[in-house]
């Protein structure tokens, strides 16, 4: 007997989500930082398991829209819901819930009954200590693993099966997003640790070249910030902070790739671009 359905991974901002996806696939597929609204794209992580294929879409973070990429992040959120056969929202261990938290569960648990989804509330960061008092159907850590195995089997059972092999994705997949794709995350993801509260989150990644040759794979990507001011901090002291972020970045890329890699990262500013449908659309990467 053969399983494989989709899993739709809800939240508020930096409730886990992206960190509890890559503890399951066991690879980075998600971005992960300490700031909120890190995720603007749904990405799949594939979980492939003896019989069972599990297709997890981590969505952004369910907050209200303020300009139009976070307009477009909250559709990507609603999409995420067409044709999931299960719903797991976090909320984070370390919070007491506020009244639109508690809107946001109910809503998506009552549409969860009328599509006939499987539904799931599941505490994150049990490693830390407890502020959330909602009574929660799982309790985990995605930093220590407790509890994630009880989960995953969970999911497994709620997943659609078959008597011939129904997975959507070859078995050697873990995401369905391209390399260009990954990489250019792992550029945004380490410009916002290493940046810390320096620049806002408005940062965003555009690959310019990726040339894959015999032996090495030639990568140029421009960094997008909203100010001239931003574009000094990431740049740093003699470019000290942009060569950081290309390091930890090009050593990612070439694990991924298995070959070197030649990893050129330029900064540009554009203030409006968060405003600009158009913008939004060009800047992602897939």
């Amino acid at each position: 007997m053969y399983r494989c359905g989709y899993v739709g991974v809800f939240g508020r901002p930096n409730a886990g989500k992206s960190t509890l996806v890559n503890a399951l696939v066991g690879q980075q597929v998600a971005i992960v930082s300490s700031k909120p609204q890190t995720t603007r794209d749904n990405i799949l992580g594939i979980v492939n398991e003896s019989n069972t294929q599990i297709i997890l879409v981590d969505t952004p973070g369910i907050h209200h829209s303020k300009n139009q990429l976070d307009k477009t992040m909250m559709k990507n959120v609603r999409s995420a819901m067409a044709g999931v056969d299960v719903i797991l929202y976090l909320v984070d261990g370390t919070f007491v819930p506020d009244e639109e938290e508690l809107e946001n569960i109910q809503h998506i648990k009552e549409k969860a009954k009328e599509e006939d989804i499987s539904f799931l509330l599941v505490m994150t960061k049990k490693d830390k200590p407890n502020k959330n008092t909602l009574a929660c159907d799982y309790y985990i850590s995605s930093f220590t693993g407790e509890s994630l195995q009880e989960l995953k089997q969970k999911l497994i059972s709620l997943l659609p099966q078959s008597d011939i092999k129904n997975f959507v994705y070859e078995e050697d997949y873990f995401t369905d997003k391209s390399i260009r794709f990954l990489v250019a995350e792992k550029v945004r993801e380490t410009a916002l640790n290493l940046l810390k509260k320096e620049v806002p989150h408005g940062i965003c990644v555009q690959i310019e070249r990726f040339e894959e040759k015999e032996n090495i794979t030639i990568i140029e990507a421009n960094l997008i910030c909203e100010q001239e001011r931003h574009k000094a901090i990431i740049l740093g002291k003699g470019g000290e902070k942009i060569k950081q972020i290309g390091q930890v970045a090009r050593e990612y890329a070439e694990e991924l790739l298995e070959t070197k890699v030649l990893l050129k990262l330029f900064v540009k500013v554009d203030k409006n671009w968060r405003d600009r449908q158009d913008k939004v659309a060009s800047y992602k990467v897939d």
